[in-house]
């Protein structure tokens, strides 16, 4: 599904971080969502690597990437370290400035990245995604029934791993499965990925990290950023699908003008994961948004 991508493992601040790469020009780095990994851009990376250098890579705690422990204070899964890896990877290729395509967690990743390294995002557009701060703030009975992974992730362990590990793909296909487009939206070998990966020993764990870490440490960064009047300075798309709780539930533009100062986006005809529900509409944007 990766034709001509290259693959590699890179030593990352806590660890092996598993990286793909393809094509030739302008970097562009991909990051993924919770709980898939970098196969989730199979129905664009090719495409997009006929006019970008293109690196994939899975995030901590995800994939075939290391999964650290998760610290006191969930500090080792929060988005500026996250945001770290993601630095050592584009560094490793070669890269000090590039631009950022990302999903889901990897957009909250993508967030920091460009917060705390301007000089090297130059772009970045986020998929499906308000800013964490002002999700959490505005959280409604309709979000919280629909993303109820993000309150049960986040409760003290071990209760949330314990029951995860008792059936990781059966998690895994519960959060997927029950949006939008349903599993059919997945290709069988990306979704049989995915569900590797899970059962990996540790993701359990992880993913409550990356979670806890969303509802505590991170959200003290975003507030630090806002009492400085921290903005984002890059051109910014935010892509959401109109059959996805996001969409429905906030009003995706006016928060990310909050947040950064030069805002663009649209709703897709798709749900949560539009990389996979609606590859030729994303292409389409991407080709128009970023620079070659």
């Amino acid at each position: 599904m990766f034709q001509g991508f290259s693959s590699s493992d890179v030593e990352g601040p806590a660890g092996k971080l598993r990286c793909l790469r393809g094509g030739s020009g302008a970097p562009l780095l991909l990051l993924h969502g919770h709980p898939q990994t970098h196969m989730m851009w199979y129905a664009v990376a090719r495409e997009l690597a006929k006019g970008f250098t293109v690196v994939l890579m899975d995030l901590r705690g995800y994939g075939d990437s290391a999964r650290p422990d998760g610290g006191e204070h969930h500090q080792m899964y929060s988005k500026r370290a996250m945001a770290l890896d993601a630095m050592a990877v584009m560094r490793h290729h070669g890269f000090e400035q590039f631009q950022v395509l990302a999903h889901d967690r990897g957009a909250r990743v993508a967030h920091r990245l460009a917060a705390d390294y301007p000089a090297s995002v130059e772009r970045l557009m986020l998929l499906d995604i308000a800013p964490t701060l002002a999700m959490y703030d505005n959280t409604s009975q309709a979000f919280a029934r629909a993303y109820w992974h993000w309150f049960f992730l986040i409760q003290p362990p071990p209760l949330p791993e314990a029951l995860i590990d008792t059936n990781p793909v059966q998690y895994l296909r519960s959060v997927m499965g029950k949006r939008h487009a349903g599993l059919s939206a997945f290709a069988p070998q990306a979704l049989a990925e995915y569900e590797r990966c899970i059962q990996i020993p540790g993701s359990a764990a992880s993913i409550c990290e990356d979670y806890r870490a969303s509802a505590t440490v991170d959200l003290a960064h975003d507030r630090a950023d806002i009492a400085a009047g921290v903005q984002l300075t890059q051109p910014l798309r935010v892509l959401w699908g109109e059959h996805g709780t996001v969409g429905q539930c906030f009003d995706v533009l006016a928060l990310w003008r909050e947040r950064a100062r030069d805002v663009s986006g649209l709703g897709l005809p798709c749900g949560h994961y539009i990389a996979e529900e609606a590859p030729a509409l994303l292409l389409a944007e991407a080709l128009n948004f970023f620079k070659t």
